[in-house]
């Protein structure tokens, strides 16, 4: 399975050379059971007539980066950061945030501090960067328990106890608002924010969304996109 996850993130990245390959072999034994292919599946929506292009704001507006102090933010949604990954309770849950139709990246590094020596980095040759594989350990905290590992959506949960986390927890550690009204600075009912839990509507607030093994989440904002994803990246 390794080797077949390396070979896949090689496809995706277009890798070359042996030191790209090592770097895959690592990040493969990080994220063993999780695929990076965040667009695969989906069925065909139409997008309703009733369904309006969502105004950028004035503040708020999508892309939203990975924000510069991973730790302190892990603290504000309540999780508690390690030395390193445990992976006594470890689960993953795929997010895709469309705006318009369009794909909004979730950036690798999400509840990490890549700054700490300890933290690995593997660079792909599309410019972005994958981060973890953490050995030996911090010599203080570095990674919370719920984090990104590179920028395909997943959202990993590695722990030593089983404690699911939710999606709100997530967006406090991305520093981007996620309530019943808004997602960043798009907020009802001036922009339409609908959400999908693998491919079905949700109904209720976004941010109380178990990060449950394998759950697709789909955040759609103004009008919808040609395929909302229904299941987990395969």
């Amino acid at each position: 399975m390794q080797e077949r996850f390396a070979r896949c993130l090689a496809t995706r990245f277009s890798i070359v050379g042996a030191m790209g390959r090592a770097r895959v072999l690592w990040l493969a034994l990080l994220v063993v059971a999780a695929l990076v292919v965040s667009s695969c599946g989906g069925t065909k929506v139409s997008t309703p007539e009733n369904v309006a292009r969502a105004a950028r704001p004035a503040s708020g507006a999508a892309p939203w980066p990975a924000p510069p102090n991973p730790l302190e933010l892990a603290r504000k949604a309540g999780l508690e950061s390690e030395t390193h990954e445990f992976l006594s309770y470890h689960v993953h849950a795929h997010l895709d945030v469309f705006v318009n139709g369009q794909p909004v990246p979730v950036p690798a590094g999400i509840g990490i501090n890549i700054d700490d020596p300890a933290v690995h980095h593997a660079p792909f040759v599309d410019g972005t960067e994958a981060y973890g594989g953490i050995a030996p350990p911090c010599k203080q905290p570095c990674i919370s328990p719920l984090h990104t590992h590179d920028d395909s959506g997943i959202l990993h949960t590695e722990s030593a106890k089983a404690n699911p986390n939710r999606l709100g927890q997530f967006f406090t550690e991305w520093d981007v608002r996620l309530d019943s009204t808004c997602v960043g600075g798009y907020c009802r009912p001036g922009s339409s924010v609908l959400v999908y839990v693998d491919g079905g509507r949700y109904i209720g607030d976004p941010a109380d969304i178990l990060l449950s093994d394998r759950k697709e989440i789909a955040i759609v904002i103004g009008t919808l996109p040609d395929k909302i994803p229904t299941a987990f990246p395969t």
